[in-house]
Parts: C-alpha cells; sequence; structure tokens
C-alpha cells in the first residue's frame, strides 16, 4: 500500500526535535492534496525521514493523535484522519515549521490580489520598496464552512513574480515562499494583540461589529536582515488562542 510522503526539513537542534517534528507532519497533513494516500510511513521509516530517534517519533505522532488529525491502529499502521476538525489553537515554538502548521488546514479562498504602495503601519518593513504586491485570503473551517480569520499578505515584488496563485489557495505564503519560491527565510516575528472587529472583518468572519477578534501580524525576514513578506490576519476572537512557550536555554 502506497504511503502518504511527508515534507522534510532541517531541525534546529536549540528547539525540541518532536514538536518541530510534529508541526512538519502536521502542516504536511493539513497541506495535503484530497487524491494523497491517508496511510503513513512506519514509525522506523518516520524517524528516518526526519533524522531522529524512534522514541522521537512516537513523542511526535503522540501529539498529532491528541489532537485527533491521526489514528494508530496496531498491526495496521497510522492513518490520517480525514474528517479530523481543523480548528486548533495557534502553538507557536520558533520554528518556521510551526508558522507553516497555524496556517494549514482550512479552505482558503483568494478574494483578491494586486500591487499597492506599502501601507503606512509597514512602512518601516520596507524602506526600499514603493509597492508591494499584495494578496488577500479568507480561510474558512473545511467541515463547518465557518470563516475562522482573514488575512492580508505585503510580498516584495520580486519574490510576487514567482508565485503561482493556484498555490496559495493550497498551501500557507509561509510554505510557498520556502518551498516553491526557494526564499531563504531566516525568521519570522510575531506581533499578537486584542481588537475590535471593523466593518470589513465583521462582514467576512460573520461576526457582530466591534466584536473581540485577534490581531496577528508576522514579519518574514531573509538571511539578510531584508523583509520579504508582512503578513496581517484578522482571527476570530471565539475560535483560536496563541499559546508561545519559551525554552530555557
Amino acid at each position: 500500500m502506497t504511503s502518504f510522503a511527508p515534507d522534510s526539513i532541517v531541525l534546529n537542534r536549540k528547539l525540541p526535535l518532536w514538536y518541530q517534528v510534529s508541526q512538519s507532519l502536521r502542516a504536511s497533513i493539513l497541506g495535503r492534496s484530497p487524491q494523497d494516500p491517508l496511510r503513513l510511513p512506519t514509525e522506523e521509516q518516520l524517524a528516518g525521514h526526519y533524522g531522529v530517534s524512534v522514541l522521537t517519533m512516537r513523542q511526535a505522532l503522540k501529539e498529532l493523535e491528541d489532537e485527533g488529525l491521526i489514528t494508530r491502529h496496531r498491526r495496521r499502521g497510522t492513518f490520517i484522519e480525514p474528517h479530523a476538525r481543523r480548528g486548533s489553537p495557534v502553538r507557536l515554538l520558533g520554528s518556521v515549521d510551526a508558522i507553516v502548521a497555524q496556517q494549514s488546514g482550512m479552505t482558503t479562498e483568494l478574494l483578491d490580489h494586486g500591487s499597492a504602495p506599502v501601507p503606512a503601519p509597514l512602512a518601516e518593513f520596507f524602506p526600499d520598496v514603493r509597492e508591494v504586491a499584495t494578496y488577500h485570503r479568507l480561510r474558512s473551517d473545511e467541515k463547518t464552512g465557518e470563516p475562522t480569520n482573514h488575512a492580508r499578505n505585503y510580498v516584495r515584488p520580486e519574490l510576487a513574480a514567482r508565485i503561482d496563485l493556484d498555490d496559495l489557495v493550497r498551501w500557507p505564503m509561509t510554505k510557498v515562499l520556502r518551498d516553491v519560491v526557494g526564499a531563504d527565510i531566516s525568521r519570522i516575528t510575531d506581533t499578537v494583540e486584542a481588537r475590535l472587529a471593523d466593518p470589513e472583518t465583521s462582514k467576512l468572519l460573520q461576526v457582530p461589529l466591534l466584536s473581540p477578534i485577534l490581531h496577528y501580524t508576522g514579519v518574514t525576514y531573509d538571511a539578510a536582515g531584508r523583509v520579504l513578506d508582512a503578513a496581517v490576519i484578522h482571527y476570530r476572537g471565539d475560535r483560536f488562542s496563541f499559546t508561545v512557550t519559551l525554552e530555557a536555554t
């Protein structure tokens, strides 16, 4: 039987390996095509794929099993749960794959795209650019169809020229920039604050005007410190929470 083929990652040894593996595998699962197999490779095969021990791989798989994304059957193997609810809390631990996983697993509609002057609140991130490419997307729960967040990405024009719009419907922008465009992503800085829903957000997310929402800004940098993408996302306050874990060094 053919097994599902997860993406590969470069592990950061300063972060828990099981967490990085679970988030990478989670992103692969949530971003899979409908025709992809549901059966996962064996623990040993997955451990070899990620370059970790079987014990680490088991811990990563337990995380996904607890979330309801996979089911494990003795002697039969491990399978992706196709009907699992995808609206889990956002959890950030410092890896790019955590960001990819956070953005994955929802139905995405591209509302509009084009180019525009750099918005004033983001001007500090693009000091050398007059205009950026813009992408506005609405994400909804796959099972219920309920809108959960809407996102605007502001991308350097030279990178936007290599972005396929079909990829943005299937995958998060971070994954498209890293794995399709080949951008050298070094770090992502996140800011989360509480706000009240404006008329646009109220209409798109189907929430009352001035109801609480989570306003997220994610700024993606390359190794030279240049900003590649700035994402502004409005999350329904009744559907998301953010947990940030800081590891002692």
